[in-house]
């Protein structure tokens, strides 16, 4: 009887003492863990222990963050015919729909074709011409119309940032100076704010509208701003500082565009008349006698001239804008 009572006394203490044993571990763990997350935390932002490589690690992480974020804006899904020419139409600031632009395509055509038959030319180049008026000319004018747009909105958007920063810097929200500008500036510029202001109202995120802000008015500079709202948004950081940064850049930009524009002046005046003479000759011709420069359209060899002389006359003046033009 006493050997039983002493197991039974021995199981309790040992029930005991392992009881006790594993509250004292989890008290320990509960005091310590928290302490020890924080440690490993401090470590691994820089504050105590190996701060210049952990440092390292963090900065060389953020600006994979970066990359990778800069990389994603970068990226444009792959669309279709119907999509890009849309996205054109858009960009050229025309309120028109694609099948209203396919239209007056066909509509401009079917003018060039008339107009080359009654001017007495040969029938066959009617559908060259037809050609000319369905596809080249409506393309023409929709890139016309699209650089027009573009060049408005760049002009002022240095201003606006300006205003952005100066908006940052007094206090009030980004809403809010987007909304000035929105009110402040004529269209494209205000457009384009007001529709970012109206999305986010709506619930949409920031970078569905700066993308599609980008196929509206695709140029470098709104993509610079862009960038630089999303990696803010993303990485925080001084707001005002950066958007500061980029005016300069911005107006450095314009600055280095406005002088290669005059540089190239001279050659651009040098193009143009190059460019005109064959027109100024046929002119004068025209006046001083006609019936010798009527050949080149009544007889069959000229018109095999004039075709390959138009041809040339093209080569030259696209050559001539190539080496002209210059992209910043």
């Amino acid at each position: 009887m006493e050997m039983s009572q002493l197991i039974i006394v021995i199981t309790v203490a040992s029930v005991f003492a392992l009881i006790l044993l594993g509250g004292i571990s989890i008290g320990a763990t509960m005091i310590l863990r928290p302490k020890m997350l924080l440690r490993r935390r401090m470590q691994a932002i820089g504050v105590i222990g190996g701060g210049a490589q952990a440092t390292e690690r963090v900065e060389s992480r953020r600006q994979r963050r970066i990359q990778d974020q800069v990389k994603q804006l970068g990226k444009r899904e792959k669309r279709g015919f119907i999509d890009n020419l849309g996205d054109a139409i858009i960009q050229a600031g025309i309120d028109i729909s694609v099948n209203v632009y396919f239209m007056i395509s066909f509509g401009v055509g079917i003018l060039m074709a008339f107009l080359y038959l009654i001017s007495g030319m040969p029938p066959v180049g009617a559908i060259f011409a037809g050609l000319i008026g369905i596809f080249l000319l409506p393309n023409l004018f929709i890139k016309f119309m699209a650089r027009r747009r573009q060049k408005k909105f760049t002009a002022n958007f240095p201003d606006a940032i300006d205003l952005i920063v100066r908006g940052v810097k007094s206090g009030l929200p980004i809403n809010e100076c987007f909304n000035v500008i929105a009110r402040e500036f004529d269209p494209p510029l205000g457009e384009e704010f007001r529709l970012i202001i109206e999305g986010q109202n709506l619930g949409i995120t920031l970078e569905d509208l700066m993308d599609r802000g980008l196929r509206r008015v695709p140029t470098p500079e709104y993509r610079f701003f862009a960038i630089v709202m999303q990696i803010q948004r993303q990485t925080g950081g001084n707001l005002a500082e950066t958007l500061s940064n980029l005016s300069k850049v911005l107006r450095a930009r314009k600055q280095l565009r406005e002088k290669i524009q005059a540089m190239a002046a001279e050659a651009k005046a040098s193009a143009g008349i190059i460019g005109s003479l064959p027109f100024i000759v046929a002119l004068l011709l025209s006046v001083v006698n006609p019936d010798y420069l009527m050949l080149l359209v009544t007889e069959k060899a000229g018109n095999y001239i004039l075709a390959v002389g138009a041809v040339w006359l093209a080569l030259g003046i696209t050559v001539m804008r190539k080496m002209i033009n210059f992209k910043v």
